[in-house]
Formats: C-alpha cells, structure tokens, sequence
C-alpha cells in the first residue's frame, strides 16, 4: 500500500489535534510526546515530498487541513504559556549555564 502525501498531513493534523487536547489537560508530558510524533511526521513529509507531488485533488484538502494545524497552534501556545511562565520562575535567580 502506497501512503498518499495527504496522509501524512492527515497524520500530523491527528497529532495537533491529540497535543490540543493534552493541553487542555494540562498533559504537558503528552503535549511534548504528541510534538515528538508530529515532528517525525513532518521529516518523513519532507522526505516523501521530494519524490512525490501532492494530488491536485488533494490541495485544497490539504490547505483546510493546514489551517486547522495553526489554529490548534495557536491555542495550545495560550494554553501553553502560563505554564512556561511558571517554569521560567521556577529558574529565576538560578545560575546560568552556558554550553
């Protein structure tokens, strides 16, 4: 079986979409294990993309799809950012450590 370039984008919404919710849980173990698989997924879009075109039956699909991904984005970065501002003051005052 063939696995279609809009599959993938399908695959990665489904991740974005499992990170939201997390989210909302406050899952924050699962916002970063579901980032994980959507980076994965995005590498292997990469990859395939190379090879193969996207169908043209398929762009607007995907342009939907797209859009759906940024709005979920966005809301888990509101979501987000409470809690990465108590995790900043849990390290104020701490030394810094340069690599």
């Amino acid at each position: 079986m063939t696995t279609l370039l809009i599959d993938y984008y399908k695959a990665i919404e489904d991740s974005s979409a499992k990170m939201l919710e997390a989210a909302r849980s406050k899952d924050w173990d699962g916002v970063v294990r579901y980032e994980g698989a959507c980076a994965v997924l995005i590498e292997q879009l990469r990859f395939k993309a190379q090879e193969h075109e996207l169908l043209p039956e398929h762009k607007r699909e995907k342009t939907r799809i797209m859009q759906r991904i940024l709005r979920n984005d966005a809301q888990i970065r509101c979501l987000a950012e409470p809690w990465l501002a108590q995790v900043e003051h849990m390290f104020e005052g701490q030394p810094q450590m340069v690599h």
